[in-house]
């Protein structure tokens, strides 16, 4: 049966002004598993409304009646964890073991913004005047335009809302047209349920065909305040445009051309099964995803043989197999799409240990490929799919070296058995978050997360996200008159 939703905006669902409505495709039986209303630049225009007149009373709601809804979420959330299940599987075809990750980390990142709430925010500053105090204080920016993408819907959907909203903002959202229930809708039923006021947060979806003017038109809002973006590094470069032309700050956290590190120190079995875990995890649709898997040359063979042999065995198929490591993509375009950057490196040279050929609708299988040359489509371009690159190296210098031969910077996964050797390395990989003896992909709410170079900037997570959503503001109090020169 398909779903059918409208637009949220000021509380209530409503249709789309023009009445138009856009399909929800399904990757797993490539027909329609939902229909949204199509918003026009009048729907954002009464998002903006609603989300503007929310704010003064959402701003000045207590801290511990705005901690208690988010904390109220994060239970409810979870409560709702079969129906998220249910979204992620039908709209981007997420196994379930991804679903239920995807709703235990989302309500987590609750139940940090609700801690950050009440966490003390701004400084008591010394003055130059005698008598006077001086104070840097964090306070709300107003609306917050966010944009969540598909692969992680739920994470992604509430880490978009959850830190501006602690901060005492109000939010447009607009999620992916590829999730638009797991990464919009279904957050604000949560939040609904949980108490929001009326809105405070607002769900704009679109007609695919729209998806740029919707961005440009909802960013150049002057009522919007602030921007949050997550997703690929061309689009994030057009939001940030945006976002600069309006002279409005940005939280962009873009793609990766993430490496894996095995040190000549790191346990084989463990490195052959954190770099499985850390390439092959929802299909490789994941920012931090390891694209490539750099071997010290003591141990490429061995662990080639290893890693090959895992890769062959990661059972492939529908979302609702209890048994899925491999899924379906987002979309049999991804698919081909991933088909192509393999086509093009065995053509310039490189070699397939494993899978390769031709894709099954939205379905490509495990791949793996090692002598990829520089002038391969695959060497600087983000897999984001069920691919990796193995490639060897005879010291740190090379391994750094090949890790930072990249415009991205996102994150790294160091595999050794010497946290001190792992450390030394791990200071010199230019990306924004690392991890020592684990692989590329981890996420926790506390933490600040985001990248480097063309990976983005700004940070979400615990205290740094609230800051990225707030004004820092300079207020004196002077306890005494002044002199003053006339």
């Amino acid at each position: 049966m398909t779903i059918n939703r409208e637009l949220f905006i000021g509380g209530k669902d409503v249709p789309a002004a023009s009445g138009r409505r856009a399909d929800d495709i399904s990757p797993v039986t490539g027909g329609v598993f939902a229909t949204v209303a199509a918003a026009g630049p009048e729907d954002i225009t009464r998002a903006v409304d609603a989300a503007d007149a929310a704010f003064p009373a959402w701003a000045a709601v207590s801290p511990f009646a705005r901690r208690k809804i988010l904390l109220d979420a994060a239970g409810l959330l979870e409560s709702r964890a079969g129906e998220a299940a249910d979204l992620m599987a039908g709209e981007v075809g997420g196994t379930r073991g991804w679903a239920h990750f995807n709703v235990g980390l989302a309500a987590n990142m609750f139940r940090e913004a609700a801690a950050a709430v009440t966490a003390p925010r701004g400084n008591v500053l010394s003055a130059q005047k005698e008598g006077a105090l001086g104070m840097a204080v964090r306070e709300p920016v107003g609306v917050v335009a966010a944009f969540a993408p598909w692969n992680a819907p739920v994470i992604l959907g509430v880490r978009a809302v959850a830190a501006p909203l602690a901060a005492g903002n109000t939010v447009v959202l607009k999620p992916s047209e590829d999730a638009p229930l797991a990464c919009g809708l279904f957050v604000a039923d949560v939040l609904r349920e949980a108490g929001l006021p009326d809105g405070v947060l607002n769900v704009i979806t679109n007609d695919p065909a729209d998806a740029a003017a919707t961005a440009e038109n909802l960013i150049a809002d002057p009522r919007v305040r602030a921007v949050n973006f997550t997703g690929s590094t061309e689009v994030g470069r057009i939001i940030g445009t945006h976002a600069a032309r309006h002279i409005k700050p940005a939280l962009l956290e873009l793609g990766g051309k993430n490496s894996i590190i095995v040190l000549d120190d790191a346990d084989l079995d463990y490195a052959v099964d954190a770099a499985a875990f850390g390439v092959f995890m929802n299909a490789g649709q994941i920012c931090m995803s390891g694209d490539r898997v750099l071997v010290h040359r003591s141990l490429a063979e061995e662990f080639t043989r290893r890693f090959t042999a895992k890769v062959e065995s990661l059972p492939s198929g529908g979302p609702d197999e209890p048994t899925t490591v491999v899924g379906p993509l987002i979309s049999a375009g991804a698919a081909r799409r991933v088909a192509a950057l393999v086509e093009d490196a065995v053509g310039k040279g490189a070699t397939v240990l494993t899978g390769g050929g031709e894709p099954d609708g939205a379905h490509y299988p495990a791949t793996v490929l090692t002598d990829v040359p520089a002038g391969a489509d695959l060497y600087g371009t983000e897999a984001f799919g069920p691919l990796c690159v193995i490639a060897a190296f005879d010291d740190d210098d090379q391994a750094v070296a090949l890790a930072n031969d990249t415009d991205n910077g996102l994150t790294c996964g160091i595999l050794t058995e010497n946290g001190t050797h792992g450390l030394r390395v791990a200071r010199r990989v230019r990306t924004g978050i690392v991890h020592v003896n684990d692989q590329s992909v981890a996420d926790e709410p506390h933490a600040p997360f985001g990248g480097f170079k063309n990976s983005g900037y700004g940070r979400f997570g615990g205290q740094w996200g609230v800051e990225s959503f707030s004004n820092l503001r300079w207020i004196t109090l002077a306890t005494r008159h002044a002199h003053y020169p006339f």
